[in-house]
Order: C-alpha cells, then structure tokens, then sequence
C-alpha cells in the first residue's frame, strides 16, 4: 500500500494547526487574554490556514501564481509582529483619546487587505462586495442623497474604529470566536470522529422499520441531531443525506419531497437545544446573558418546528398509503444502539457544565476531553472498534482548525460591518425608518426586518447575518417595545430560514443534487415544508410565553395553542386529515392553522372552530366511507 508523499502544504498546516491548538489551549487552561492581544492573534492564524489552504493557483492551477501569495504571508507575518510588540500600549490605551500612531495606520491597511483576500477566497464574491460597500460607504458617505448621507472619515478615524478598540475587527464576534467558537467547532469534529456521529445518524436511522413515513423521519432525526452540533445545513445535508434521501424516495416521497425533508431537517438543527449550532453562543453574548438560557428559551419554538415536520411526513405517508418493508429499508447492517450508548457522554458532559454555569470556553474544552477519553476507553473495551488512531485524531484536528478559521474570518469581517454601520449613524437611521413605520403598523415592521434577515442570510453565513442583523434590525424591534430576547431570536431565525428560502437555498440546492430533483422544485417545496418557522417568530414578538418569559398558565396555554395550530398546519401542507383534502378543504384548513398560531384570544377561538368542524366533516366522511367499502378508515 502506498503512502502519499507529505507535502509543504500539509507541513505547513500541522505546523499553523498545533501552534495555534496551543494558543487555544493556553487560554482555556492557564489564563484568558487581554482581547486586544487575544482576537488579533486568533485571527492571525486563522489567515494563515485560510491562505495556506486556498492558495492563488487553487483554481487556475498556474504554478507561478504562488508568488501571489507570498506578501499575504509576509503581511500575516508583520500583523503578529505589530501586535505582539505593541501589547503594552494597545491593551492599555484609551480608544478615540490616545494618540494613533503611523504604524498604526499601515496596520489597518495590511489588515483589512489581507482579511478582505481572505473573504473573498473563502466566502466568494459576495460578503466581499458587500463588505467592501460598508468601507467605501463610510468613506464617501457624504456623497449619497437623502437619509443615507453620512459624514464620511479620514484614515485616522478608520484606524482608531477598526483596529485600535473593541468596536471593529477584533470586536465581539470575534471576540466570542476565540472565547468559545473554536472549541465548540474543535468539540464537534471530534464527537463525530470518535462515534458520536454515527450513532446519532443510526440512532436516526432505527426509525427506519416498518412504520408510517419511517425513512422520513429517520432524516428528521438524524439530520436534527447532527445539525445541532455541527452548525452547518449544508455539511449536515451532505453527511447524512447521502443515506436518508435514497431511502425516502425508495418507499415513494417525489424526490424533490425527499430532498426537502432532508434539508428542512438539516437546517432546524441549528435553532435545536442544548447545543443550536453555533449561533446561539454570539446571541448569548451580545445579550450578555448565560447561553443557557438562550438554550431553554429555544426549546418550544424548536419542539414545534420538529413537530410540524414529523406530522407532515407522517400525513403525507398516509396519505400515499406508503409502506415500509425491510428489503426497501435494510437496517441489519446497523450495529446495536444500547452498548453503544456511552459514545453520547461527551455531549452529555458538555451540555452538563454549560448548564452548571461553567464558561463556555471551560464546557467546550472537558467536551473534548470526554470525547478524547471515550476515544481511549473504546479500545479498551470493544477491541478497537470504534477507536479512532492517533493520525485519524490528527486528521479531525486539522478538519476542526480549517473549519475554526472559515468562522474567524466572518466575524471578524462582519466587525467591519457593525463599526460603520453604528460609527456612521446608519443604524440609527435604519431604525427611525422602521420605527416610524412600526409605531402605527407594527406588524408591517416585523415584515420588513424579516425580509431584510432573509436577504442577509442569503448573502452571509448564519453567522455574519445574525451579527449584521443585530445592529441593523434588533435596535428598532426594541424602540418598538419589543423584549431583548424576542428581538434578537426574531432575526437569528430568519437569518437561518434563508437557508430554505429560494431563491438562494444552498441546503435545498444540496439537498436537490442528492436526490437528482429540480433545484427550485426542491427550494420551494422546503419553503412550504418550513412555512411554521417563518410564522413562530411573529408569535413569540406578541406572546413572549412560547420563550418561556411568562407565568406557568400563560406558557402552558401558548404551547398548546402553537402545537394545535402545527398539526392542523402540517394537515393543510400535506392536503391529510384522517383522509385525504381536497385543495379548498386545504385551504380552509391552512387559515385555521394560521389564526390559531397568530397569538390572540379572537383568532384562537376562529381557528379552533375551523379546525374542529374541518376535523367532524373528515371523520363523519371516513365513516362512510368505511361503510361503503366495508374497511377500516384511513388514519
């Protein structure tokens, strides 16, 4: 067997790769940083495996174009230099008061320079044009008409907003990036590697046998379950997708159906408790409040999103009269759940020390280590069956840094964004225009700030769209007297949601690609499938107890009336209630599932009467039907 040659590129990564896990390793284990020292280094490196891994001639394949890449490092390489030389005067200065010195001003330039390369290397040309707007508009603001004309800046003012303080690259998100992101992402490539991934996709994969709509949700739950920790639709939809979507349309879901389930599946992982991705943890500190509970204040909105999915699936299998037999799902193959069960205790340790009120860098770290010691344990009781080797686990580190750094280079491009966005007013403005708008109609403002979370989100990573969103949007929620909580998971869910939304879905596009569907077929169906996460938010803006901010009676009565309203919803999209609809029987249905969702006391009692005469018509129809063919009702 022949072993591939180790190349310059792969030196150059474990070199980057193990220097960097050390830095990561200092911070969690022995003392946290001043964050003028801690974010700029931890964006350092992330350049550096950015460059290292995309290089000039990655597509061209032109060999000279390496050159291209050479003053990249060599202007990584002066950022470290300027930062860790400039310590004792950057972590002490006072920002906008202290003087900005020339190297200072070069700094900014090589900076921004490299950090846009990076983006548009990694990103696309997208997020770099827009990022690339935000500078040239806080330069040349003067020029524009109207409300959008702002003051402009001089590079002395640019420097001090960008690299000198907290309010532009090396601001929160990034921040939060090297505080907690990279050991969650570190956690989550090292859980998958070690049998933690497996077993949740057989897991999944067990409800497979022969029962209603079987392969359907055995995406629904393995897709769930891996997008929770691996906070990407996309990768989710490839991983586990490659299994559930042949087994879907094999038992008779339209392949574009196939497709949407596993999308919608995959997508929802990110707003899942405990874990929600990564999102959730920059929502918790812009907030400033425990990750917790973001975490618990996610559980209904989450539990109905699943819901609606599983009757959905269910109805339309029904409806089919789809069946499963074990030639169409073969699970013989799967190893036996119960003795492997012990794989899932770093993920119950991680969630345990978030919940006991640890840090989430301290949780994210005993994460791994579990998940490391579990690895070691594995050899020693089931013969190496599920061990993973030493250059195995060094693969999943080198997989956990390239994904660390293609998260670094967002947030850290997104503080750009946020220091122009507030530094020139434009936040402001934006927030009066919609404020004004809402204080009459608030509902047409809730619109707007939705329609405006959908475009970022299909511009930007989920990331970099809740970020942008957050100081463009969640300011004017809250002048509407709006709550922090309920603003800011207004605009962190449909940031996520743009991830179906044609016509830029990239997990229904991936999702279509497995299945051999049509792109937008599948993009569209995923959008219907979806549709009650587009309406919870608006819900939980009127009636807060669905986040658990209320008293136990209010909660209580909000989840009932928000799960009755799923079913009949997912009844109408499916066109199934105890029989099949017919398309005015769905429509009527669909508005008694809309006014039992929308959270008042008038459009409760309308949407319950629909759905219990909808439900009376059904069953009095099934019965004699029953009686006409001498069989059993459809159920």
């Amino acid at each position: 067997m022949e072993t591939k040659p180790i190349t310059i590129k792969t030196i150059a990564n474990i070199v980057v790769a193990t220097i960097w896990i050390g830095f990561q390793l200092y911070l969690a284990l022995i003392k946290p940083l001043h964050p003028m020292l801690q974010s700029p280094v931890h964006l350092f490196f992330a350049m550096l495996i950015i460059f290292i891994n995309n290089p000039a001639d990655k597509k061209s394949k032109k060999s000279w174009m390496k050159i291209l890449d050479l003053p990249f490092y060599a202007g990584i390489i002066y950022l470290f230099y300027y930062v860790l030389s400039e310590t004792a005067r950057l972590t002490t200065r006072v920002q906008f008061v202290s003087p900005v010195t020339t190297i200072d001003k070069i700094s900014v330039v090589v900076c921004l320079v490299i950090l846009l390369e990076a983006v548009r290397r990694v990103l696309g040309e997208m997020l770099f044009g827009f990022i690339l707007f935000f500078i040239l508009y806080f330069w040349f603001g003067n020029y524009f008409p109207g409300i959008f004309r702002v003051r402009g800046t001089n590079l002395k003012q640019f420097t001090e907003l960008m690299i000198m303080g907290d309010g532009g690259v090396y601001g929160t998100p990034l921040y939060t990036s090297a505080s907690s992101l990279f050991y969650f992402i570190m956690f989550g490539v090292f859980f998958s590697q070690c049998g933690g991934g497996q077993f949740l996709i057989d897991l999944g994969m067990k409800f497979s046998k022969q029962s209603s709509g079987g392969p359907a949700k055995a995406a629904i739950i393995s897709s769930g379950l891996m997008g929770m920790i691996s906070g990407s639709a996309v990768a989710n939809v490839s991983t586990t997708g490659v299994m559930t979507i042949p087994m879907m349309k094999k038992v008779g879901y339209e392949p574009h159906q196939a497709g949407a389930i596993e999308a919608v599946a995959s997508t929802g992982g990110q707003i899942m408790p405990p874990i929600m991705g990564i999102g959730a943890f920059i929502m918790a500190e812009m907030l400033g409040i425990p990750y917790r509970s973001v975490a618990m204040s996610a559980v209904i909105p989450a539990f109905a999103y699943y819901a609606s999915v599983f009757f959905l699936v269910t109805f339309m299998a029904n409806k089919k009269r789809m069946t499963v037999s074990k030639e169409d799902v073969n699970i013989s193959n799967i190893d036996p759940l119960l003795p492997r069960t012990y794989l899932l205790i770093p993920a119950v340790v991680l969630v345990w020390y978030m919940v006991s009120g640890a840090s989430l860098m301290r949780s994210g770290m005993m994460g791994i280590f579990a998940a490391l010691i579990i690895n070691f344990v594995s050899r020693v009781t089931n013969k190496g069956k599920y061990y993973v080797s030493l250059k195995n686990l060094g693969a999943a580190a080198l997989q956990g840094i390239k994904q660390a750094s293609e998260i670094a280079i967002p947030t850290g491009a997104c503080g750009i964004i946020i220091g122009v966005v507030i530094t020139s007013g434009l936040a402001t403005k934006v927030s009066k225009l919609i404020a004004t708008i809402g204080a009459t109609y608030l509902i047409v403002a809730l619109i707007i700030t939705m329609l405006g979370c959908i475009l970022l989100g299909m511009a930007l990573p989920t990331v970099a769209a809740y970020l942008v969103a957050n100081v463009l949007f969640v300011p004017t929620l809250r002048s509407l007297g709006i709550g922090a909580l309920p603003a800011n998971m207004f605009v962190f869910y449909f940031g996520i949601m743009a991830q179906i939304t044609p016509p830029v879905c990239l997990a229904s596009f991936t999702a279509a690609g497995i299945a051999e569907a049509n792109a937008l077929k599948t993009g569209f169906t995923g959008f219907a499938y979806a549709l009650v996460s587009f309406l919870v938010p608006y819900v939980f803006v009127y009636d807060p107890s669905i986040l658990l901010i209320g008293s136990t009676m209010q909660i209580v009565k909000g989840t009932a009336v928000l799960l009755v309203g799923t079913y009949l919803l997912a009844s109408a999209m499916a066109g199934f209630l105890i029989i099949p609809l017919n398309r005015f029987e769905r429509i009527i249905l669909f508005i008694g599932a809309v006014f039992l969702i929308a959270p008042e006391v008038i459009t409760d009692i309308i949407g319950i009467c629909i759905g219990v005469v909808m439900f009376i018509i059904c069953w009095l129809r099934s019965k004699r039907r029953k009686q006409a063919q001498g069989g059993e009702p459809l159920c």
